[in-house]
């Protein structure tokens, strides 16, 4: 069935990293491009980063720029996203998806960044 499922989310203080992780099924993952977006309280649904089907092609929104890394596994049908050096700022619900033909968003993963 069609399916995204991010996870890797959790609580972690400022300049903390974590890798975050969407596994897909049944949307073709290998022949999109993939993106990660981001939802903060009271704000509307954010881009953060896009991938290109053979990863590379990739952006990242200024706000991210030289702290994340986003990567692919075709093979595993699985996008990452490194977060290094986060902060306050950074928290949010974080999704992924197809970047030019979304689908149903899956749960998202929560990510909060606080001392």
């Amino acid at each position: 069935q069609v399916q995204l499922v991010e996870s890797g989310g959790g609580l972690v203080q400022p300049g903390g990293s974590l890798r975050l992780s969407c596994a897909a099924s049944g949307i073709g993952f290998s022949n999109y491009y993939m993106a990660w977006y981001r939802q903060a309280p009271g704000k509307q649904r954010a881009l953060v980063a896009e991938i290109s089907t053979g990863g590379t092609v990739i952006n990242y929104a200024d706000s991210v720029k030289g702290r994340f890394t986003i990567s692919r596994d075709n093979a595993k049908n699985t996008l990452y996203l490194q977060m290094n050096s986060l902060k306050p700022e950074d928290t949010a619900v974080y999704y992924c998806n197809r970047r030019f033909a979304p689908i149903v968003w899956g749960q998202g993963t929560q990510v909060t960044v606080s001392s």
